[in-house]
């Protein structure tokens, strides 16, 4: 979840290409699926390291390395933000040109790994830039199940969201309140756990306190029941997920 506060709370936010094989016309955070390479330790860090994210994640280092490393790259992919900078206490600013366009477009058809990109330019990840605020898992009665984290970050200064993705029809900032506005009045779909994560951003006072570290990021598995003859999904309950 990419975030701003001047002067107002908004999410960046992608409707997924009708076409798509999951979620396609839903209104959806950046994001998307880890890449083998994503576990590489070539890959700078700045910030909390592995064993730290491994202790929030509740996974193994390597795991919690690919995790944080594909949620990184995943954004710069879809929406051209990156968090990273040539110092740990910097982040790179405006990258609209045709460098780091094609770099873009290497992530995306496998060229080359995040951590070829970072390497190449110098670059560390900024992993203090990102806090763990949710841990998904598809119920047990879907055929196509997922494992999701959902991570928040702060937009950086002087870079630019676009909407180049291929994967989406159009994206934007937006409020909080607006997409489930549009959620109500039938404009925008979302599936359950985007629906919980912008109902809670809508909650948000200050911004820098949510995006504070926490002790524990529960995972949480909707359970399916049947009322009035129609099949709802029941108050998510936490679930071991080790």
């Amino acid at each position: 979840m990419l975030l701003r506060d001047d002067p107002r709370l908004e999410v960046f936010v992608l409707r997924r290409a009708g076409g798509m094989a999951f979620a396609g016309g839903m209104v959806a955070f950046p994001g998307g699926g880890v890449d083998p390479r994503d576990a590489d330790v070539g890959v700078p860090w700045a910030g909390p390291d592995a064993r730290s994210w491994a202790r929030r994640l509740g996974t193994g280092e390597a795991e919690a390395r690919q995790l944080v490393a594909a949620a990184a790259r995943e954004v710069f992919e879809e929406c051209g933000v990156l968090l990273a900078g040539r110092s740990p206490d910097t982040v790179v600013d405006d990258l609209r040109d045709e460098v780091w366009r094609q770099e873009r477009v290497g992530l995306l058809d496998r060229t080359h790994s995040f951590a070829q990109v970072l390497q190449r330019h110098s670059l560390v990840l900024r992993t203090d830039l990102l806090s763990l605020r949710g841990h998904w898992i598809t119920p047990e009665c879907e055929p196509r199940r997922y494992d999701t984290r959902f991570l928040a970050a702060r937009m950086p200064p002087g870079q630019v969201a676009d909407d180049e993705s291929s994967e989406a029809a159009e994206a934007g900032w937006r409020t909080p309140a607006d997409i489930l506005q549009g959620q109500r009045e039938g404009r925008d779909l979302l599936l359950p756990p985007t629906q919980v994560m912008v109902e809670e951003l809508a909650g948000i006072d200050d911004l820098d306190d949510w995006l504070g570290e926490r002790p524990q990021v529960p995972a949480v598995m909707p359970v399916p029941v049947e009322h009035d003859g129609r099949l709802w999904m029941r108050a998510p309950r936490p679930v071991d997920a080790r």
